[in-house]
């Protein structure tokens, strides 16, 4: 055959194979829904079914998170996200009735091409183990070998050989504070739709890293996290390499599948472990320097400096005890030790107490009642404080549990909330009619700041607090756990790479 024939034939094929693709293109269905929830196994709460929001179908569509599915040539179409703020293990029934739930809508959209599962990955649940293992193989029971599966992670998820042989790509967020939770979702979701488009079998290759920080410690604002993380764009572009992900994990989790770890997806295996590999490697040879990014101290120390400082305000974190997480939130230490030190010119927000919140509704604005604040939702844990407060402010809300109250106690002013719930919008503070720049301190229940509270802090210090995710990891009980760093000072490892069961098929 000359030449130009062979050109001009394979040039028709060609043709034809892509017109063959779009034509299957245009039937493509992708379903998308998941859970997003960060447990602490330390906490003694569980999370029911009223600390989970819900949302379904066209809600879920219109969410703003997700608002590049709608950008696709194919229909994403909504199953469900139930997501809450982190906290303690999840109750069994809760998740069983959550999971059913999932299940049927999902068998209702079938036959599906492609799914993508919005997860979290530091879910767990009582009585079980690995539960986004048991979520996602559950899934991949209901829609067959044939459907592709994209996943993405938060950057503090764990990960198992259940959930990597049941995927086939996954994406997690590459910023602590999490500024790229949509540009994840998009990473996810472009990796499907063009593995679905160009008829692509992607590997998916883990190197699981025995290394657990606290997010606190590992924040990609300081060294060594941000040069870490900053290198993962660089490696993305490499021929044949689709996604590359890093993982801290989520160090208050005792189980076997908490560590660090380091994700790839593409075509081309060999390449993906040798860049698994070595980020591993440097992972573990960065796990000394590893450090809080602020300066800490307990509250009784932070809040001493604070008073030292002439800036303002100086935001206080109060990191044993974040909802964000995986505290309980009510712990009123902090607020004990304001009133010890006879602090002035300072709001704590907030403090979970729905008896203080209701007490304070059925008081009304101006009015000055006894309060025992704090220790609701977990009284062995810790001590309230009993004071008498001068209501200052109601919300309103068109829910009990979406109450909030403003009291003053000894010149502290203090948000309590009927649900567990964290501050990090200025919004939070303005809507209550209280405008946190105006204070000298600002205490918080949080870790690391996110953006809109870092910006006003000037200094952020912060407290090195008991509670469900408190920072002396090292001291944490161990009953599931790997060897892992830094519970294992003298810990020898070298890196190994695990490929899917669904990237040898």
């Amino acid at each position: 055959m000359e030449r130009r024939e062979f050109i001009r034939q394979t040039s028709m094929a060609a043709l034809a194979a892509t017109a063959v693709a779009r034509a299957g293109a245009a039937n493509t269905r992708i379903a998308f829904g998941g859970i997003q929830i960060e447990c602490s196994t330390y906490g003694n709460i569980l999370s029911r079914m009223e600390d989970f929001t819900v949302r379904r179908g066209q809600a879920l569509a219109d969410y703003r998170l997700f608002a590049n599915t709608r950008s696709y040539p194919h229909p994403f179409m909504p199953v469900f996200l139930a997501s809450a703020v982190p906290g303690g293990p999840v109750e069994r029934k809760t998740y069983d009735a959550l999971k059913t739930e999932f299940l049927g809508r999902l068998r209702e959209l079938l036959p599906l091409d492609g799914v993508y599962l919005p997860m979290h990955g530091a879910m767990f649940v009582e009585g079980m183990t690995d539960a986004e293992g048991d979520w996602i193989s559950a899934v991949r029971a209901v829609v067959g070998e044939r459907c592709l599966i994209s996943a993405s992670y938060d950057l503090h998820g764990n990960l198992s050989r259940r959930v990597i042989d049941n995927l086939d790509m996954m994406s997690a967020f590459r910023t602590a504070p999490h500024i790229d939770r949509e540009a994840t979702h998009t990473r996810a979701c472009d990796m499907l739709v063009r593995c679905l488009d160009e008829g692509i079998r992607p590997a998916l290759v883990w190197a699981p890293i025995p290394v657990l920080m606290p997010g606190e410690r590992s924040s990609t604002e300081y060294e060594p996290a941000k040069r870490l993380w900053g290198q993962l764009r660089a490696m993305n572009a490499q021929d044949g390499v689709m996604d590359v992900s890093l993982l801290v994990g989520y160090v208050w989790a005792d189980e076997a599948r908490a560590t660090a770890a380091a994700v790839l997806t593409g075509t081309k295996p060999a390449t993906l472990r040798k860049v698994a590999t070595d980020l591993a490697q440097q992972y573990w040879d960065a796990r000394a320097e590893f450090t809080f990014g602020v300066p800490t101290g307990t509250m009784a120390e932070v809040i001493a400096k604070a008073q030292s400082l002439t800036t303002r305000p100086v935001v206080l974190s109060d990191s044993g005890d974040n909802p964000t997480g995986g505290g309980t939130g009510d712990r009123a230490d902090a607020l004990a030790e304001l009133l010890r030190m006879k602090v002035r010119d300072v709001v704590l927000a907030g403090i979970a107490d729905r008896p203080g919140t209701e007490a304070c509704y059925q008081a009304g604005v101006g009015k000055t009642l006894a309060l025992t604040i704090g220790a609701t939702l977990d009284p062995q844990a810790s001590r309230p404080v009993e004071a008498a407060a001068k209501v200052v402010f109601l919300a309103a809300a068109d829910k009990p549990a979406e109450r909030q109250a403003v009291i003053e106690v000894e010149g502290v002013t203090v948000v309590l909330t009927a649900r567990r719930r964290p501050f990090h919008e200025i919004v939070d503070f303005t809507s209550l009619g209280l405008d946190p720049t105006a204070f000298r301190i600002v205490v918080v229940k949080a870790g690391y700041l996110v953006p809109p509270i870092a910006a006003i802090a000037n200094p952020n210090l912060m407290a090195l607090t008991d509670g469900a995710v408190n920072q002396d990891i090292e001291r944490l009980g161990n009953r599931h756990r790997v060897p892992t760093y830094p519970f294992v000072r003298d810990l020898r490892w070298a890196p190994t790479t695990i490929v899917s069961a669904r990237s040898k098929r």
